[in-house]
């Protein structure tokens, strides 16, 4: 399957308008890593060393919840972002924005447990939490790139800590895709899967929601 990109049969644009999914790269239904990601005992949360790039729109819903996180990060909402906006089609309000890194690790990243600070507060609070944590976020280890649905690099490299081990990247984050792009891609990427010949593992619906 390496490498091999499919053509879906049609476009699947995400509940916000962007990004559109028109392919998939078919070492999605073959890679596999841990997945239940609250459950490790052993990544010390590397994947979110680096930050990660948030929809601007994104950005002010986090911001519309400063007073409450800024005493739970310890840092001023004016250092939670890069300043540099890029322009990106594949983003809802077409500009993206990083997160920032405060000693190796994302800024919302809990420093005093495991997993994101934006989901933790949304959940503690009865918000949905993928009202503020990113979608980049919630698909990782997938990622999407020119309307391709595809592995994170680090899924690619190996870089991932618990590459590996576990449910395909593909089963690991089919709830986010379903809530996403809805049930008719899930059941075209079904499809695809069965017709190469592989099949669905036991995914924790967990999976993707540190």
């Amino acid at each position: 399957m390496t490498g091999t990109l499919r053509k879906l049969q049609r476009d699947y644009s995400s509940i916000e308008g962007a990004p559109v999914l028109s392919a998939v790269d078919v070492r999605v239904f073959e890679l596999r890593y841990f997945a239940h990601c609250m459950e490790c005992g052993f990544c010390k949360d590397a994947c979110c060393s680096y930050g990660v790039d948030v929809d601007a729109d994104n950005v002010q819903r986090i911001l519309a919840h400063r007073s409450a996180l800024e005493p739970r990060l310890g840092v001023p909402a004016d250092e939670w972002f890069e300043r540099e906006v890029e322009a990106d089609r594949e983003f809802p309000s077409g500009r993206r924005v990083r997160t920032a890194v405060r000693e190796g690790r994302c800024v919302f990243a809990r420093r005093g447990g495991r997993g994101c600070e934006l989901h933790a507060y949304a959940l503690e609070h009865g918000l949905a939490h993928r009202m503020l944590k990113p979608l980049v976020s919630s698909l990782f280890p997938l990622t999407f790139d020119a309307g391709v649905l595809l592995p994170s690099s680090e899924a690619l490299d190996r870089s991932l800590v618990c590459s590996g081990q576990g449910p395909t990247l593909y089963d690991g984050a089919r709830t986010e895709l379903a809530h996403y792009f809805g049930p008719a891609l899930v059941a075209e990427l079904d499809g695809l899967l069965a017709e190469l010949g592989g099949k669905r593992g036991r995914a924790s619906a967990r999976s993707g929601a540190d």
